[in-house]
């Protein structure tokens, strides 16, 4: 049998070794290798074939569409396709507010960059995560499933292997899991709603995004949870997870973040908050309740996080400066 190299950086990678099963003629490999290992995601498999690490009846194969009768011998190589991440681990102190061998969730601080990227190549979670737990370097983004803005706070896991990190990403897509937040919002917000509306990339502000016909399906609940008068205090609960989908929805209503530098209501829509509020330097966004199925053991779990000290200040401050709210 061929061998099969290991991705570099890899230690004591698992092998299996498999009869690839009767599918009818003409069988792709990668649709075969999710029937033989389920746990692990379409992409995954197929960058390890790419990867050269699936071998069929001894001959490396790299295409994912090869097509198999059924019978043959494959063998497999486990392993990241990108072994090792080029970011370096930093020693950035975060809150872990849980950890076991398959995951963590971290309380992520305002101000902290999820993911390098341009104009942030270092000092960022990822940074951090790579110091704390080194061998998520040979996981695709480090385990991270999901981000949070910049200036957004709250909570976030992160997976600690392939086999979590490809749970997490299906509860994500398939909506269960459990993610809501604490937001500050101009304007007074008399009853709770749902915003149903698709969002994608700005026509106009390439960096920003927008409700837009031809975007992806998008939806926010909304639940008021204390009126201002000037803002109101709201639990906004996730039902897709679209990026600055919050930010995007509530702005499309008229009740933009306070705070929030990019999305803003057309000007006059909305009252001023009272100077003492102001300024407030980022967007009034706290995740604040996370809840998922462990992705090993099956059981359903739950966090929550107190909202940041400048968030709670700001509430404080308009509940002591608050206006008769409008009659629903």
């Amino acid at each position: 049998m061929a061998t099969i190299a290991s991705p570099p950086g890899a230690t004591a990678p698992t092998q299996h070794a498999f009869v690839a099963p009767a599918g009818g003629p003409g069988q792709r490999l990668d649709q075969a290798l999710a029937t033989l290992l389920p746990q692990h995601s379409r992409t995954r498999l197929k960058g390890w074939i790419e990867a050269g690490q699936v071998v069929v009846d001894g001959k490396p194969i790299l295409e994912p569409k090869f097509r198999i009768r059924g019978g043959e011998t494959i063998a497999v190589v486990e392993g990241a396709q990108a072994a090792a991440l080029p970011d370096r681990p930093e020693d950035i102190a975060i809150n872990v507010v849980y950890e076991d061998a398959s995951l963590l969730v971290i309380d992520k601080p305002v101000g902290l960059v999820v993911h390098p990227g341009s104009g942030n190549h270092a000092g960022t979670l990822l940074n951090a995560l790579l110091h704390r737990v080194p061998e998520l370097a040979l996981l695709p983004r480090a385990g991270i499933v999901h981000r949070l803005d910049k200036d957004t706070s709250g909570l976030m896991v992160v997976a600690r292997t392939d086999i979590a990190q490809t749970d997490l990403v299906r509860q994500l897509a398939a909506r269960t899991v459990k993610r809501e937040y604490l937001a500050v919002v101009h304007g007074d917000l008399a009853r709770a709603t749902t915003i149903d509306a698709p969002i994608g990339r700005h026509p106009a502000v390439r960096t920003s995004m927008a409700v837009v016909t031809a975007g992806k399906p998008a939806r926010t609940h909304v639940e008021v949870v204390e009126r201002f008068g000037v803002a109101t205090l709201l639990r906004c609960r996730l039902e897709t997870g679209r990026t600055h989908q919050i930010r995007v929805h509530l702005t499309a209503i008229g009740h933009p973040l306070v705070g929030d530098p990019t999305y803003r209501a057309t000007r006059g829509r909305t009252p001023p908050l009272p100077a003492q509020a102001l300024p407030f330097g980022r967007q009034a966004l706290h995740a604040q309740r996370l809840g998922l199925v462990h992705p090993a053991t099956g059981e359903a779990m739950e966090w929550s996080s107190a909202p940041p000290a400048d968030l709670a200040a700001l509430v404080v401050t308009l509940r002591d400066a608050r206006t008769p709210p409008v009659a629903a």
